[in-house]
């Protein structure tokens, strides 16, 4: 695969349908080699592979350098931890799961209410949805999920004062990000695990008409 070819839009498109319940990469192959890219065209295909093969890596070490910029304010890393779970419902597959599992504990209890949690059907015509698939969790739009946790951390961060550490740990697991998966030298390993993975998708669009 040409990652040179492949758009921010599309790689942004990948990460938030791609499955992000595979655990992260190994320590040693996370940090085994790295060499400087011979020009700008190979930093390009660079970076965007390896943020997609090592986004589980990524999005942990994002959160872990996020923790240890609050570990005096607990209201703060209460605010970060509703951040990332705001940032995790634009993912399909999380958010999906998400609520599957909700569901699945609140059926123990109320089925009546875990009925009421199921998402709406989308009217099929002939074999095929009449509609683009929505996400829904726990019966309600995503977005409705996305605001109401992004209004309470962000209310949070407000009451904590951590908002200027909160930027500069943001900017730092960025460039962190950043350098690494520019510095990372892709491995044969991730671009088979992508085309398997495309392969994947693929067939599961063919599979669905």
């Amino acid at each position: 695969m040409d990652w040179g070819n492949v758009t921010a839009e599309d790689l942004i498109d990948a990460l938030r349908e791609v499955d992000w319940s595979s655990p992260p990469r190994p320590l040693p192959e996370f940090f085994s080699r790295f060499t400087v890219p011979r020009s700008y065209a190979k930093w390009n295909s660079r970076l965007k592979c390896n943020l997609y093969y090592y986004r589980t890596n990524y999005f942990i070490m994002i959160v872990v350098i996020l923790g240890l910029g609050f570990l005096r304010s607990p209201v703060a890393i209460l605010a970060a931890m509703l951040t990332a779970l705001s940032i995790a419902f634009l993912n399909d597959s999380f958010a999906g799961t998400f609520s599957e599992k909700v569901t699945r504990t609140v059926r123990q209890f109320s089925p009546h209410l875990a009925a009421k949690m199921r998402p709406p059907l989308t009217p099929v015509i002939r074999g095929r949805p009449s509609a683009k698939r929505t996400i829904h969790i726990c019966g309600r739009p995503r977005w409705v999920f996305v605001f109401i946790f992004s209004s309470v951390s962000f209310i949070l961060w407000y009451v904590s004062c951590g908002l200027l550490t909160l930027l500069w740990a943001l900017a730092i697991a960025l460039l962190v990000t950043i350098l690494h998966a520019s510095f990372r030298t892709p491995n044969l390993k991730a671009r088979l695990n992508t085309f398997r993975e495309e392969f994947r998708a693929v067939w599961r669009n063919y599979s669905e008409l």
